[in-house]
């Protein structure tokens, strides 16, 4: 293949190139995705060697749900009114606090089961006010018609962490114990803090509102007055809440007879991630974000339903690929609608919606797959979830047209954010330099 040919495939590099902030945080994410997957196989695997239950595994969901919920929207309006590095340092540091948590009692003689919900609520909790101003950061760090390739890089970073993090935390578990891991997660947070200290700063638009329920309630009517956005965060929430079957992957490796390969089975779906963000070159000449959205998550729920009747550990793992393959087109479509269309004061509270829209829906789905599992078995969960999912992203494109129609060059909030942006006096932009 050419030269020009690699190019057009291989992952656009310019953000990388053009802003010190994106290249910070693209640093900071690698090493905090490292240590968080840790985390996140070890907690619900610690939660089944104590209760043997996926109802129990299921339930991490439910506890997280509430928290993620109400700071989620607060993060949001806090993201349009306080320096978002600042915002971004603090729950940084206390995440890493959490994860200390989690050491000390796996180096307890008996490991108590009611810190695991607590700390699974804590981390929900600060998730929903670190998301929204990390996300909102990225419209003003990265230029306008460099957007979706940067959505492409984090994509590129947050799937390194999910292979390679459960990947290795299910060996690490398997034989050094849960503490081992968990003491990983605590130097991953201590390198992410020390990161995002040398951020630029990035303060509040002239003007903006302190944060209240009338500023959250803005937010919620300008969403709601776009159907295209609407969509992309309708029809995530439906993927997810019927096609993620993570927390019963336990069970699953039970059934098929390989504990061996938990940890790739939580890593499968990155790798087909990774290997659509590597080829993912091509994304950014794509106008048509809205199709891309609703294409991706039927391949997703088509593949997870699959995964739910094929033999054999190896086609699993394939479907489980594939699937994250759809996902990740899906989100970087959706990603590059929002930080198209939203205007800046409201870059924050909107950056909070979307924060439920994609994480609400896994809290939800982990409690419908770990109830349907214990209800009717592992694999009708499984593709049950999954052709929920296709119906369901059907119906959505159908009452939602404008979502199949978005065009980033004829859209009108994507002209009139395009515009915004070309008329900021040169440097205005925080961490622009190289």
């Amino acid at each position: 293949m050419s030269t020009s040919r690699w190019a057009a495939v291989l992952p656009d590099l310019a953000p990388w190139r053009s802003s010190r902030d994106f290249r910070l945080l693209f640093y900071q994410g690698t090493v905090t995705y490292f240590g968080s997957f840790m985390a996140m196989i070890a907690l619900p695997l610690q939660i089944k060697h104590l209760t043997d239950s996926p109802l129990a595994v299921g339930a991490m969901g439910a506890v997280e749900l509430v928290p993620l919920v109400v700071f989620g929207l607060y993060g949001g309006a806090l993201a349009d009114a306080v320096d978002r590095r600042r915002m971004i340092l603090l729950t940084e540091a206390a995440l890493g606090v959490l994860a200390l948590v989690l050491l000390v009692n796996a180096l307890l003689p008996d490991p108590l089961l009611w810190p695991l919900y607590v700390v699974a609520a804590g981390v929900s909790a600060l998730a929903g006010l670190q998301r929204p101003a990390l996300d909102s950061l990225m419209a003003r760090i990265v230029p306008h018609d460099q957007l979706t390739a940067a959505a492409a890089l984090n994509g590129l970073r947050y799937q390194f962490g999910a292979i390679v993090g459960p990947a290795l935390a299910g060996l690490v578990v398997a034989y050094a114990g849960h503490a081992s891991a968990y003491a990983v997660t605590v130097v991953g947070f201590l390198g992410s803090v020390l990161l995002c200290a040398r951020l630029s700063p990035a303060p509040p638009v002239e003007g903006a509102e302190r944060p209240s329920l009338h500023g959250i309630a803005e937010g919620a009517r300008y969403a709601w007055s776009r159907p295209v956005l609407l969509g992309t965060y309708a029809v995530d929430l439906a993927a997810m809440f019927f096609a993620f079957p993570n927390t019963i992957f336990p069970f699953l490796a039970d059934e098929l007879d390989a504990v061996w390969a938990l940890g790739l089975m939580y890593a499968a779906g990155a790798v087909g991630s990774l290997v659509l963000g590597l080829t993912s070159g091509w994304v950014s000449r794509v106008r048509r974000h809205g199709l891309l959205v609703v294409f991706g998550a039927t391949v997703w729920g088509l593949a997870i339903a699959a995964g739910g009747v094929v033999p054999g550990i190896w086609l699993v793992l394939f479907c489980l690929a594939v699937a994250g393959a759809g996902d990740m087109l899906s989100g970087l479509a959706r990603a590059t609608i929002w930080n198209q269309t939203i205007p800046e004061e409201l870059r924050g509270r909107l950056a909070g919606i979307e924060v439920l829209s994609y994480s609400v829906g896994p809290q939800l789905g982990q409690v419908r797959a770990g109830t349907m599992a214990g209800w009717t078995g592992t694999r009708p969960a499984f593709w049950s979830g999954g052709l929920a999912c296709v119906a369901s992203v059907a119906v959505l494109a159908a009452l939602l047209p404008k979502l199949i129609s978005y065009d980033a060059d004829t859209d009108e909030d994507a002209l009139r954010r395009r515009a915004a942006r070309e008329a900021e006096p040169s440097g205005a932009q925080a961490g622009t330099a190289v």
